[in-house]
């Protein structure tokens, strides 16, 4: 085994399969997103989830401040999607969305949209961990989603 340091923890995260999601929210009628690959499930009953942003996040304040959160869970086709908002403020644009009985909008053409309730925020090292209660699904069981591993869409 090697002593650790930041890159050869990033390296070794990164041999972690996950899924790849957006969180949204809508601030005062302007939409948020953010890509994030820190999404997973936490308690069956109650329904929770969790996800979490670095501290540095140019979104953050607005995930804080926002009591209704989405979280669209990407199908493969979504690539493009997906590298659109992990850059810093995106702008909604083309994006194509309907929104939430809270007004929230949820990305169009994802394997999974969860509306939620953010309950607690944790603040643990360099991140904000959000914990969100489950209020309302929709599940589209035709598509694939799309995996992250190794640093890469695969």
């Amino acid at each position: 085994m090697k002593k650790i340091n930041s890159n050869l923890f990033k390296e070794a995260i990164s041999k972690y399969t996950t899924g790849i999601a957006i969180i949204t929210t809508n601030i005062n009628e302007k939409f948020i997103g953010k890509t994030v690959n820190s999404f997973t499930s936490l308690s069956l009953t109650p329904p929770l989830v969790l996800f979490s942003l670095d501290k540095k996040s140019s979104s953050l304040k607005n995930y804080k401040e926002s009591p209704n959160l989405g979280i669209n869970i990407l199908a493969r086709n979504q690539k493009n999607t997906a590298n659109y908002f992990s850059k810093r403020k995106p702008i909604w644009g083309n994006t194509k969305y309907f929104l939430s009985a809270n007004n929230i909008p949820m990305i169009k053409e994802c394997v999974v949209n969860i509306d939620c309730k953010k309950i607690k925020t944790i603040s643990q090292g360099d991140h904000i961990i959000f914990i969100c209660k489950v209020n309302k699904i929709l599940i589209n069981n035709i598509d694939k989603p799309l995996i992250y591993f190794n640093s890469q869409y695969i």
